[in-house]
């Protein structure tokens, strides 16, 4: 019997930031976004750089005009391995978004359309309710 080889050590990145929860926290989450990225070695202007901010616009953009709660902030989490990016925007509305993975909207309705660009460039999306008030929206990009 021949002893089991070691594992390959597995390297998790993990970036938290706290943000108003207003066009100004958005925008900021997009600039931190691209920046950490870079920090972690997927450069500024790639194209996974590139899917990744403008995921986090459109959640970001989401969360302060529909899960804005006066006087509660939001939340970007990034989280990087060797296969996945993974963004969640936090927020502090409970109610899930009327347009889940998978659904398409109204095409006379005037909002929905930006989670279908989501949907197109993630590997996967969905909404977690967070302990307490609120909920998470999320997406993995596969590289």
């Amino acid at each position: 019997m021949t002893a089991p080889r070691p594992q390959a050590p597995v390297t998790v990145r993990v970036f938290h930031q706290r943000l108003s929860a207003t066009r100004r926290g958005a925008r900021l989450a997009r600039r931190f976004t691209t920046r950490q990225l870079h920090t972690w070695g997927i450069p500024y202007g790639s194209d996974l750089s590139e899917t990744v901010t403008l995921v986090v616009a459109e959640l970001a953009a989401n969360a302060v005009l529909h899960g804005r709660v006066p006087g509660r902030d939001i939340a970007l989490r990034l989280r990087v391995d060797a296969e996945v990016v993974r963004v969640e925007i936090l927020d502090a509305r409970g109610e899930c978004l009327p347009l889940l993975p998978g659904a398409v909207p109204d095409a006379e309705a005037d909002t929905g359309r930006g989670l279908l660009l989501v949907d197109a460039l993630t590997t996967r999306w969905g909404v977690d309710t967070e302990p307490g008030p609120g909920k998470s929206v999320w997406a993995e990009i596969e590289y």
